[in-house]
C-alpha cells in the first residue's frame, strides 16, 4: 500500500476512533509508539503490533464517554504522515477534557512502522 493511501485509511480509522482496525490493517508487527511523556497509565514507548493493541484497549477501557473526535487532513512527506487529533472525551473518574495532539507515522514497506504524538 502507497503512502498516500496508507494515511487516507488510517484519517478515516481515526475520525471513527476504530484504532483496533487501524492497527490490524495499516501496522507493521515490529511497529513502535511513542507518547510526549510516560504515564500511570502508559509507558513512553511501546514496540511490538501486540502490544500496540493491547494500549488501545486499555485506552478504551478508560474512556467514558468519546463525544467527538476531530482529525485534519492529512499531510504527507515521502514516507511520514501527519496531522492533528482532537478528542473531546470524557475518563472515567475524570472531567470531560479536549486533548489535541500532532500524531506523526512513518511507513516502511507499505506499513507504519512508527507513531509519534506531541502535545
Amino acid at each position: 500500500m502507497e503512502t498516500q493511501e496508507i494515511a487516507k485509511r488510517l484519517v478515516d480509522y481515526c475520525r471513527k476512533g476504530d484504532w483496533d482496525s487501524a492497527h490490524k490493517e495499516l501496522y507493521a508487527n515490529n511497529a513502535k509508539s511513542i507518547e510526549p511523556y510516560a504515564t500511570p497509565a502508559f509507558d513512553q514507548e511501546t514496540v511490538g503490533l501486540k502490544a500496540i493493541q493491547e494500549k488501545g484497549k486499555k485506552f478504551d477501557g478508560m474512556v467514558d464517554q468519546m463525544h467527538k473526535i476531530d482529525v485534519s487532513e492529512p499531510l504527507i512527506a515521502g514516507n511520514t504522515i501527519a496531522f492533528t487529533l482532537a478528542m473531546d472525551v470524557t475518563m472515567k473518574n475524570q472531567p470531560r477534557m479536549t486533548t489535541p495532539e500532532l500524531c506523526v507515522y512513518q511507513v516502511k514497506d507499505g506499513k507504519i512502522v512508527s507513531e509519534e504524538f506531541f502535545v
